[in-house]
């Protein structure tokens, strides 16, 4: 508790939380220049070309590009600050907060699932290649890792289907959302692949690393046995930097789950965001990266906290 208390009074955090602000803000002014310097009119993606000027001059209004970028932008800064995020347009019935809140828990639970997935093949990976360096073990799990970083995700995706879902019928299949945790097996597979092959791969580094160390030779001389030397000298220590780069990737979860939400036609932040993408609609881009650039923020934010409590150099640099 003192050492959170220390952490939490620390001039490094305040200059962290500052950081963290000035980035969400120039994440902000980026994703709406970005979306405004698109070729093409929305109103004419939203409406059709052959629409009545009358609706059309009417989703212009509500969606403000009769405004200056300025107004526009402003006002854009004020919806952040009420936590609307703008009015969906042109019903103007719902809030573009508010279907976020719907699709972000489901964005949530496949990121979670896909890092239970990485972590629960990555850890015994890079513990097996450590134990056994430049064996035929050591080879496999290499090779394994490698397979995992190359394997591109597009193809990764319909291949578990065609195998788990269409031939032996084991998982639910794309669109089925009542599925449970069992929906979820599909899409974790895919979405935690790569990174399992990158936190595998970094716990064999780190674990050769602290084996080499004098604490460890010294615990071997006092006559541990290997698993316990391992485990509780060994890997504790080692653990370190992969929960913190695992932590980092989590956020990269959040913003990665596009691709696999398409494929599986799941609900989620990233298929409401192609949608909208697709429609040109403004407010639910703009909305939608904002809540992926927080995220993303706070999740670094919480790793480098955690850091700092865990060693008390980086609170002191």
């Amino acid at each position: 508790m003192r050492a959170l208390a220390g952490v939490l009074k620390s001039p490094w955090l305040r200059r962290r939380l500052l950081t963290s602000l000035f980035a969400i803000f120039g994440v902000s002014v980026l994703v709406f220049l970005l979306v405004h310097l698109i070729p093409g009119d929305p109103v004419d993606n939203l409406l059709g070309e052959r629409a009545d000027p009358a609706d059309k001059a009417e989703m212009r209004a509500c969606m403000d590009l009769d405004q200056t970028l300025p107004v526009q932008f402003g006002r854009f800064l004020k919806s952040v600050g009420d936590g609307t995020l703008g009015m969906t347009c042109p019903d103007r019935t719902r809030t573009v907060a508010s279907l976020i809140r719907e699709a972000y828990p489901s964005t949530v639970a496949l990121a979670v699932a896909a890092m239970v997935v990485a972590l629960l093949l990555a850890l015994p990976l890079g513990v097996v290649a450590a134990l056994r360096p430049r064996s035929a073990v050591d080879l496999g799990a290499t090779a394994i890792s490698l397979a995992g970083i190359s394997l591109p995700a597009m193809w990764l995706g319909p291949l578990l289907l065609a195998i788990f879902y269409v031939n032996l019928r084991w998982f639910p299949g794309p669109a089925d959302n009542d599925a449970g945790v069992a929906g979820l097996v599909l899409p974790a597979i895919m979405l935690g692949t790569h990174l399992m092959a990158m936190l595998a791969r970094m716990t064999r580094s780190s674990l050769l690393d602290v084996l080499g160390e004098d604490y460890v030779r010294t615990a071997r001389a006092k006559g541990l046995s290997s698993t316990g030397v391992v485990l509780k000298h060994g890997l504790r220590n080692a653990l370190v930097p992969v929960i913190t780069v695992a932590g980092i990737q989590f956020g990269s979860l959040l913003a990665g789950a596009v691709v696999t939400e398409k494929v599986f036609a799941r609900p989620g932040i990233g298929t409401l965001l192609l949608e909208a993408i697709a429609q040109r609609d403004y407010r639910i881009v703009q909305g939608c990266t904002l809540v992926i650039a927080i995220s993303y923020v706070t999740v670094n934010l919480l790793v480098d906290l955690a850091y700092g409590l865990a060693d008390p150099r980086i609170r002191a640099r």
